[in-house]
């Protein structure tokens, strides 16, 4: 490690990156249009020259064949992002990197890290008086290139010198705010990117299962597409609506629809699933994303369900004017609200389990343009954690209850009822209502499942006419006789 003193002269470049596939090129391009100076470094130097001499030719970037030369090209405090795979790869590039660092110096991850990963890494550099960013950026290529959504946490000591630049390179929402704000400790910024990317794994499984009804109303894609399009004119209006509409009506060279002729499996990297994990572990119930992370893994068994389909029979559903586009549109809409509700529930529930004092109405905020699933609704979304912080769920909002009220819900109930009659499987859909109608149940049928614990393994139950946490165990084989369970234990 070179000395504080050597590190206090050094100047140069305002920013290294390391890795140069499609996302970490586009932000060294988005950088140097800003008014950057970038320096880059890739394992494979071809890669790095190609770039170099290519697309940055004209800009402000200089390229470095070893770590050691982009780390003494910087200026100080260092600022290195990290655009590589996650996973043992970031280790991999700490573990050359940090002996060329000094006290003070800050590393960005801006890949989609696991958050416990990027808690252990902050506190890794912090015990050598060094600064580490979980950084995660939302928007594809290019939102990276024009404008991502970026969402910081980790070393607060690093976002003064951070937030110029990061804040100069994020999208901007309609009024003027910059996508990109300091969201809390440790493993806070790439927390709030998975559940982003959670919620995106069910808004994308929402449209699908549309689609799949409107196919099954024997729409043509162009019809389809008009009727994106036509939501994305009012409260639908968002991103993935947005594309949906240009992929229904885009054709390949020969006339044939691009999107007919894509194989039904879709991929996924780990993020959707772990927030559903995460999310039981915190005790939230994420059953709409769960859902949207299980419809990818039957959609991957292409071969299996081929063999089903004969020992079965496919339905090859019809359901002709059962559902109407506007049942459709509003059985879209309460599921988003769901969808959303869930996943800002457990940023709260992990807010408070990590003392993170995550600022919901400015997750919202930033999420507002630059991201995978940015949408009209967030600009409501950020009012309601403004004006109500304490607010238990985005279900019980103004904004958002009278969307979910008992003429809203015909449509939606139309829709999940007509596809399971048909056997076109709404997985979402019908896990957003499912959940609808349970949070707003007074009692519900979990007393029978607290009786069979208690009857087959003497867990315990809670009673109605009794303070909650007095916990009582009936003698069901025996006499029937209750007493409490601290006596029983006893």
């Amino acid at each position: 490690m070179s000395s504080t003193n050597e590190s206090a002269d050094r100047t140069g470049a305002d920013i290294g990156l390391v890795g140069l596939a499609v996302m970490g090129r586009n932000l060294v391009l988005n950088m140097a249009r800003n008014g950057f100076d970038v320096g880059v470094y890739n394992r494979t130097t071809s890669k790095m020259t190609d770039f170099v001499d290519g697309a940055a030719a004209d800009e402000s970037v200089t390229g470095h064949e070893t770590l050691r030369e982009l780390v003494d090209s910087l200026s100080s405090p260092a600022v290195v992002m990290l655009m590589v795979k996650a996973g043992p790869a970031v280790d991999a590039v700490l573990d050359d990197l940090l002996p060329m660092l000094d006290a003070g110096d800050i590393v960005i991850d801006g890949g989609n890290s696991d958050y416990t990963d990027t808690q252990r890494r902050v506190e890794r550099l912090t015990a050598d008086g060094m600064h580490f960013v979980g950084a995660g950026v939302s928007g594809g290529e290019e939102g990276a290139l024009n404008g991502p959504s970026i969402m910081p946490g980790g070393s607060a000591d690093a976002w003064p010198h951070v937030k110029p630049i990061l804040q100069k390179i994020a999208a901007v929402a309609d009024d003027g705010a910059p996508c990109c704000q300091w969201l809390g400790a440790g493993g806070a910024g790439h927390f709030v990117k998975m559940v982003h990317n959670g919620i995106e794994y069910g808004d994308m499984q929402l449209i699908a299962e549309v689609y799949d009804l409107m196919v099954a109303k024997g729409m043509s894609n162009a019809e389809m597409s008009d009727a994106f399009a036509g939501w994305n004119e009012g409260r639908l209006e968002s991103f993935l609506i947005e594309i949906t509409a240009d992929i229904l009506s885009t054709s390949s060279p020969d006339g044939t629809s691009t999107l007919d002729e894509i194989l039904d499996a879709a991929g996924q990297k780990g993020t959707g699933r772990w927030t559903a994990v995460y999310g039981f572990e915190l005790g939230q119930p994420v059953s709409l994303i769960a859902e949207a992370v299980i419809a990818r893994v039957v959609s991957s068994l292409v071969d299996q369900r081929q063999r089903m389909a004969d020992v079965l029979g496919d339905p090859n559903a019809s359901i002709g004017s059962a559902i109407e586009l506007a049942d459709l549109e509003a059985a879209l809409y309460a599921s988003k609200i769901v969808s959303y509700a869930q996943g800002f529930s457990m940023l709260a529930a992990a807010s408070s389990e990590h003392d993170w004092d995550l600022d919901l109405a400015a997750i919202a905020s930033v999420w507002r343009a630059g991201c995978i699933i940015r949408a009209r609704f967030l600009d409501d979304i950020a009012t309601v954690f403004t004006e109500t912080p304490e607010i238990d769920s985005l279900l019980a909002a103004d904004a958002f209850s009278d969307a979910l009220g008992a003429d809203a819900q015909e449509g939606w109930r139309v829709t999940v009822r007509t596809a399971v009659g048909a056997g076109v499987p709404v997985p979402t859909l019908s896990s957003a209502i499912a959940f609808f109608d349970a949070s707003r149940r007074r009692r519900l049928p979990a007393n029978m499942i607290q009786a069979q614990r208690d009857y087959f393994g003497a867990h315990g139950y809670e009673r109605i006419d009794r303070d909650r946490g007095e916990d009582f165990h009936t003698d069901w084989i025996g006499d029937g006789s209750e007493l409490p369970m601290d006596s029983y234990n006893a």
